[in-house]
This record gives structure tokens, C-alpha cells and sequence, in this order.
């Protein structure tokens, strides 16, 4: 699940977007409301985590600007303003929530697993491959019924793979995806990865879903 996080604060946007990729979300962090508005409008996002007291466009602005074209994104409003009629207003905007610094961190994972479980509808956080079906909200992998276990970075891998199945994804791309950088020495950090994450989903089933590309990289076939 992707998040945008608006805040000018660098220490602070440092923070919270260290712990949201460690707790396994992709983030675009920017630190205006008028670079919020284009990121919001050109990209796809599952939620917008927004600071109230940002330059160029104040983040109520950014909510009101997003409800009025009909921006479904889920948004959270972050703010040391922490009256009752701030929230109001927030709230009113359009906003899902109202955070008020200084949080912790664990909250704000609550507080967002939370949104996703309330406004998710039917299957939309479902992806599955063959008989294979990963929860997004509750992050769980079960094949067979048969949970298994991974580590965030085997569930960012095997979400990027699901999302693109039958799509053959090179080295580059995933590195660029999952390890949310552009450029990694020359290791064998993706291989390595892709080792554990055949041994968790697919050794103990006769039919395969990841399959190696020489020469190019990787494809999940569904």
C-alpha cells in the first residue's frame, strides 16, 4: 500500500517515513500543499498522512481541494493544534482522521490499519495468484488455506510480484520497487530475497509460481 506523507518538518517526516517502510508501507514524502495536490492527483495513493501547518497550501486547503474533485484517497491530518474545533474543522474538510503531535508511532499504525479495515469493501485488499491469497489489511499469506510466514521485505517482494503477475520484472524494477531505491551495488540482494521467498511459497506445492528469466529476471505466473 502506497503513502503519501506531507510534512515540512524533515526530522520529523525522516521519522515517520523510516517507520512507515519498516512497517512495510511504499512512501512519497513531499513538504508543500502545492507539491501535495500534484503528487495526489498524477499518482495513486491509499492514503495521504497530512501536517495542517505546511507552506503553500495549508493542509485543509489540500483536503478541500482533494474532496471537491472527487479524491477518494483516505487522508489523516497530523497537527500540534489539538483544540476540539481544530479537529472539527479537519474533519469536516473531508478528512477519515485527526492526529495530534506528539503521537506515537504504534498509534499511527493503528490508526491507519484502522481506516483501511473500515473503508475496505468486498475483496479490494485481496490479491491472489493461483491458490494463493495474500490480506493486505492483515497482512497475512495463506496458500492452500495454509498460512505462511514472511518478513516485510518477502511481503513487499511477493505483493510487487502479485500486483505484476505474468509480467516479467527485472532486477532494477524490483530493487526500485521493494527496496525503494534507484540504484544497489552490484549484490545479489534481490536473488537472495527471491531464494527465501520461493522456499516459504512455493517448495512445499508441486506447481510453481515464481520462475527465473535468464538473463532478465523473474516472472509469477498465475
Amino acid at each position: 500500500m502506497k503513502i503519501l506523507l506531507v510534512e515540512d518538518e524533515k526530522q520529523i517526516s525522516d521519522y515517520i517515513s523510516k517507520g512507515l517502510l519498516e512497517a512495510g508501507y511504499d512512501v512519497d514524502t513531499v513538504d508543500n500543499g502545492e507539491d501535495a495536490i500534484s503528487y495526489a492527483t498524477n499518482y495513486d495513493y491509499s492514503l495521504i498522512l497530512l501536517d495542517i501547518m505546511i507552506p503553500k497550501k495549508s493542509g485543509i486547503e489540500v483536503v478541500k481541494y482533494l474532496k471537491k474533485q472527487k479524491d477518494s484517497t483516505h487522508i489523516i491530518l497530523i497537527s500540534a493544534k489539538d483544540q476540539i474545533q481544530d479537529k472539527v474543522v479537519g474533519l469536516d474538510a473531508g478528512a477519515d482522521d485527526y492526529l495530534v503531535k506528539p503521537f506515537a508511532f504504534s498509534e499511527l499504525l493503528a490508526r491507519i490499519r484502522a481506516i483501511f479495515r473500515r473503508n475496505s469493501e468486498g475483496n479490494d485488499n485481496i490479491l491472489t495468484a493461483q491458490n494463493l491469497k495474500m490480506d493486505l489489511v492483515k497482512r497475512i499469506v495463506s496458500r492452500d488455506d495454509q498460512v505462511i510466514e514472511l518478513t516485510t521485505r518477502e511481503f513487499n517482494l511477493l505483493e510487487y510480484f502479485i500486483e505484476n503477475k505474468n509480467t516479467v520484472l527485472t532486477r532494477m524494477m524490483i530493487t526500485e520497487k521493494v527496496w525503494n531505491i534507484n540504484f544497489i551495488s552490484d549484490t545479489n540482494v534481490v536473488d537472495v530475497y527471491i531464494n527465501h521467498l520461493r522456499k516459504k511459497i512455493d517448495k512445499a506445492f508441486d506447481k510453481k509460481l515464481i520462475h527465473t528469466v535468464r538473463g532478465v529476471g523473474y516472472i509469477l505466473k498465475d
